[in-house]
């Protein structure tokens, strides 16, 4: 199981903590794999891109309009946390519907 987020994400060290055994990737410093986004792209497609954080205010209405591969790759900070990947089941975020599907 990978759990991909930002260590300074309150949310990201919630997931981390109540999974132990997940291997932690801060996609700020490692990114995150070309397929990985890619699968989480299709199955999550724009809800993937967080347009309530600092980084999206932050950005131009030109930059907004940018394909959201292209925004991910630029500001990866901009991806909704946490994404957790086991095997071929995908979760985004950390709400009771993910913990439930985890068994946390």
């Amino acid at each position: 199981m990978d759990l991909y987020g930002l260590k300074t994400c309150d949310t990201c060290r919630k997931a981390q903590k109540a999974l132990p055994e997940a291997r932690y990737v801060d996609v700020r410093q490692e990114g995150m794999p070309e397929a990985v986004l890619a699968m989480a792209l299709e199955r999550f497609g724009t809800a993937l891109v967080n347009t309530r954080s600092t980084t999206w205010r932050g950005l131009s209405e030109a930059e907004r309009t940018e394909a959201p591969e292209a925004l991910l790759k630029a500001h990866p900070t901009l991806m909704k946390r946490p994404l957790i990947v086991d095997g071929a089941a995908m979760h985004l975020g950390w709400g009771a519907d993910t913990r439930a599907a985890l068994g946390v």
